[in-house]
């Protein structure tokens, strides 16, 4: 037997668990599909007939488009600035390794402990003074505050496994500080950086709360739009963005695995 039913019964068992709970969590996105296919004017099964006219709709719409590139560059700053931060926090509270350096961390982790509302609150009275509301700078800062700590999560279980005598080698060899972070710690938490940069521009691009109480007119990302969307009218084009960002987000999954098997491949073949 091959697959997923390969191994003994009890694997077999818990692989048909595992599929069925992914089914199961899967299936409510796949609605999207025919509902972004409807000829209504409101969210709908397409009882009546398929039509791609709010795929046509995204695609041609000014204000679709502009959404799009608004919370693509917001979430590219946000998460650049959020990886920039949280790599260096993680590596420095490493370097600390003490009591206060604990503490530390648990304080940069208060951003996921604190209800987005709250949250969203704080940065509204902040920034009205600082004349940062509905602004992308306002934007980018809330953004980075509240995506650095996935950074710093992910790169703090990279250096987990990180040898210090391969720092104190380079140290001892002549390297300063920064060649050493640059030349040896760096490539070694390299996936671990990587991962943090995903998780950062996801948590920008989804982030609804914190953006309704910031924007208002000047800026308008696609999360707001779709939000607007179903709140407002439910326009069937809310489905259609939803199954545009479903098929992009599996392009790239399958992208990683082709590019992870061809690493894979490649690798004995650089080593001869």
């Amino acid at each position: 037997m091959t697959g997923a039913f390969r191994g003994t019964p009890a694997q077999r068992w818990n692989n048909r668990f595992a599929w069925a709970v992914l089914v199961f969590l899967v299936a409510p996105a796949l609605v999207a599909i025919p509902v972004s296919l409807t000829s209504k004017t409101y969210l709908s099964l397409p009882w009546e007939g398929l039509s791609l006219q709010y795929y046509r709709e995204i695609f041609t719409s000014p204000d679709w488009i502009s959404s799009f590139f608004q919370s693509s560059a917001i979430g590219l700053t946000s998460a650049a600035i959020a990886t920039t931060l949280g790599t260096l926090g993680a590596v420095g509270l490493w370097r600390i390794s003490s009591r206060w350096g604990e503490v530390v961390r648990v304080l940069l982790l208060l951003p996921l402990v604190i209800p987005s509302i709250i949250a969203a609150m704080a940065f509204n009275r902040l920034f009205m003074p600082l004349g940062l509301m509905d602004t992308y700078l306002g934007l980018i800062l809330a953004h980075t505050v509240l995506a650095a700590p996935l950074v710093l999560i992910t790169v703090s279980a990279s250096l987990a496994g990180f040898d210090p005598r391969l720092e104190q080698a380079s140290r001892n060899l002549g390297a300063s500080a920064t060649q050493t972070f640059y030349r040896v710690i760096l490539p070694s938490i390299r996936p671990g950086v990587l991962a943090g940069a995903v998780f950062a521009f996801i948590a920008s691009w989804d982030e609804i709360v914190v953006t309704l109480f910031l924007s208002k007119f000047a800026v308008y990302t696609l999360p707001r739009r779709m939000w607007n969307g179903i709140r407002e009218n439910t326009d069937p084009a809310v489905a259609a963005v939803a199954v545009v960002l479903l098929a992009v987000t599996l392009l790239a999954f399958l992208l990683w695995v082709l590019a992870a098997r061809w690493a894979q491949r490649v690798k004995p073949k650089t080593q001869d």
